[in-house]
């Protein structure tokens, strides 16, 4: 390293922590990220709900942009955040929580050692910690309204039970709100690269991809030391939509285990977030 790029390194380092020391003693609400306001509305109905997000990066938004963009069936907040310089055209879009039992990965951000733990001026990426607000609320799979939400999508929809059951895919394609959100929000940023996190019943965490995502999620497996496993995505699901309807980007899936998640893995799942976020901005 330069003596340059040091001076560079120790002055968006000072800056990142006196930023995260005034924002964690200015910032009460929940959900929002150290040294970041939460917007208290969302975007008008016509309005992009990523406008919020393409201020400059400069002394005094390194940490990034955050701001609600909808709400849920039942009221409850939907809450976006973008880290990282919006000035970049390769972008990674986060979905820390799509079921609400399954919300270990809710708090996944792109900051590691290389970045001395702030977002990363190399890359732009985007995180929506619980698409799920109302299930979590209530420790349930389903959303406000009984519907499993990644069971919804359009891709290969079909009727799956019953109002309530685990599985329910609702009354049609894009029936509940939180799904056309999470649509709108891939049409508008068009991401190169899209992580679900899901939680399953096995003890060992792994990523899963199929069709075009195939070699994306080999790549993020590998930089976060987790076995990889190409499985065939079921009815109604995000990236099975995904991979249909943008061909030419990526979204996989991180299953993890049951309970919280694990120091050592959370820290290997951030760094790879901003290896990832780096690559897209560099091709």
């Amino acid at each position: 390293m330069s003596r340059r790029d040091l001076y560079v390194a120790v002055a968006i380092a000072t800056l990142c922590g006196v930023a995260l020391i005034s924002g964690a003693r200015a910032s009460e609400e929940p959900g929002s990220w150290p040294g970041e306001h939460l917007a208290p509305q969302g975007p008008a109905p016509n309005e992009s709900l990523l406008a919020f997000t393409q201020t400059p990066r400069r002394p005094g938004n390194l940490l990034g942009r955050t701001g609600v963009v909808r709400r849920s069936a039942q009221g409850r907040r939907i809450v976006l955040h973008q880290t990282g310089d919006p000035a970049w055209s390769g972008e990674v879009l986060v979905f820390g929580c799509v079921h609400g039992d399954e919300c270990a990965a809710s708090g996944v951000r792109p900051s590691s050692a290389l970045t001395a733990g702030c977002p990363d001026p190399r890359s732009d990426v985007y995180v929506v910690p619980n698409l799920n607000p109302d299930g979590a609320a209530r420790g349930s799979r389903l959303n406000g309204r009984g519907v499993d939400l990644n069971r919804n999508f359009p891709a290969g929809w079909r009727p799956i039970g019953e109002r309530g059951d685990p599985q329910y895919s609702g009354p049609r394609p894009f029936s509940e709100p939180e799904t056309r959100l999470a649509a709108r929000i891939v049409r508008e940023l068009e991401p190169e690269v899209t992580i679900w996190f899901h939680q399953y019943g096995g003890a060992r965490p792994f990523v899963r991809a199929w069709g075009p995502s195939l070699a994306a999620g080999r790549r993020f497996a590998q930089l976060v030391s987790l076995p990889f496993h190409a499985l065939p995505w079921p009815d109604g699901t995000a990236p099975n939509w995904q991979n249909h309807r943008f061909p030419d980007t990526a979204s996989f899936v991180v299953e993890l285990p049951p309970g919280p998640l694990a120091a050592g893995l959370e820290d290997r799942l951030n760094d790879a977030l901003v290896r990832v976020g780096r690559r897209v901005s560099e091709d």
